[in-house]
């Protein structure tokens, strides 16, 4: 679909490989496992920088976590770590290594308890009529409650801010600016989307 910048969300034309990522993922509704962890662990290293210097590095930073397979990151050792503080492909921070694969082990003890990470995180998608205009907040009521709840089972680097770009991403919202193209996309996918339960 040809459209000018002008449609988009502001932000999708601020970075050459921003337009695809928004057309094409940003914001449709997702309930795959390791996709949604994938996602909580490139939100934790984006802390602090911008979503365009992890969204360059995405694929350096599945090759060095498994794709992002819990299963295989929570038997991260510490020869690992070293071989990740080492890897110049990623952002080589030693308390984001750590907290992924501390949250690695954290995914592995919820989907024991609750059956799935996207069955659990589901649960915490805000009721759209009481959300504000899109492009207006970085956090909301169902963000600060979802961190409350992950920090208190174990979890790291998963502030309400942290979780709301994450919902953002993963269409448990759709933030789509109101003149923007993917709006009416994202919300007919929301509305066929089966939510795991």
């Amino acid at each position: 679909m040809q459209m000018g910048d002008n449609h988009r969300c502001a932000w999708a034309s601020s970075a050459p490989d921003f337009p695809d990522y928004h057309d094409t993922e940003w914001g449709f509704p997702i309930d795959d496992d390791r996709r949604l962890f994938e996602k909580l662990c490139l939100e934790t290293f984006q802390s602090g920088l911008s979503w365009r210097t992890i969204l360059t590095k995405r694929e350096n930073f599945r090759s060095a976590f498994q794709h992002f397979d819990f299963n295989k990151v929570a038997l991260f050792s510490d020869k690992d770590v070293e071989g990740l503080l080492d890897n110049k492909g990623i952002v080589r921070n030693k308390r984001k290594i750590l907290a992924v694969i501390n949250n690695a082990k954290r995914a592995l003890e919820m989907i024991e308890k609750e059956g799935s990470l996207a069955a659990f995180l589901w649960r915490y998608e805000p009721d759209e009529s009481t959300l504000p205009p899109p492009e207006t907040q970085t956090t909301c009521e169902e963000s600060v409650a979802l961190s409350k709840e992950l920090k208190k089972r174990g979890w790291q680097f998963v502030g309400p801010t942290t979780l709301y770009a994450f919902m953002q991403s993963m269409g448990l919202i759709n933030d789509h600016a109101e003149d923007c193209f993917m709006r009416e996309e994202i919300n007919k996918a929301r509305k066929g989307f089966e939510r795991p339960s």
